[in-house]
């Protein structure tokens, strides 16, 4: 596996080594002993899969403490915008966030660490798989305005769906006031 560091910390790409041939291909999505030799977490607790339709845009979710989750995410059919957004406070680049196109036909991964939203715009019929580092409670749950115009993302869709419950998500300056 291959890791491309990104200009947050923590927030990495990664590339899988692929086996090719004329049957197909095959790749290890997740490996413990790899994943500690490169400093990611190495344990799971949750795995999540969705389905999105062209278009949808999901997010931008993350979890409070004490259930932040760390996520590994993966398209395993299709192609999505896969979007984290720095909520660390303490953080240089708290704001900033940063974006990696994952496809299924690259196989490209990313690990989103705890302290951040995340979400996706699905920009064809797309599966998405993401392990989690901590179990999922809903009232934990949080997020972000998709589409805050003081965080800049630019989505590349049109017309994007969007559900009720993300398109009501308090903006950034809203959410984290006292330290902005």
């Amino acid at each position: 596996m291959q890791i491309r560091e990104t200009s947050i910390a923590g927030l990495v790409e990664i590339f899988p080594r692929v086996f090719q041939d004329d049957r197909g291909f095959f790749f290890e999505s997740y490996n413990e002993e790899v994943f500690e030799k490169l400093g990611l977490p190495t344990n799971f607790v949750q795995d999540n899969q969705s389905f999105s339709i062209k278009g949808v845009v999901r997010g931008l979710h993350f979890q409070n403490a004490p259930f932040a989750q760390g996520k590994l995410v993966r398209v395993i059919s299709g192609r999505v915008l896969d979007v984290a957004v720095d909520i660390r406070p303490d953080s240089p680049t708290f704001g900033k966030h940063e974006v990696f196109e994952l496809r299924s036909d690259t196989n490209n991964m990313a690990y989103i660490p705890e302290g951040f939203a995340h979400g996706f715009v699905a920009l064809e019929d797309s599966v998405f798989s993401y392990k989690c580092t901590n179990v999922y409670n809903k009232g934990a749950e949080s997020g972000l305005l998709w589409n805050d115009p003081e965080l800049g993302i630019d989505w590349g869709v049109t017309n994007p769906i969007v559900s009720e419950k993300d398109v009501i998500l308090p903006t950034f300056k809203t959410l984290f006031e006292k330290f902005v």
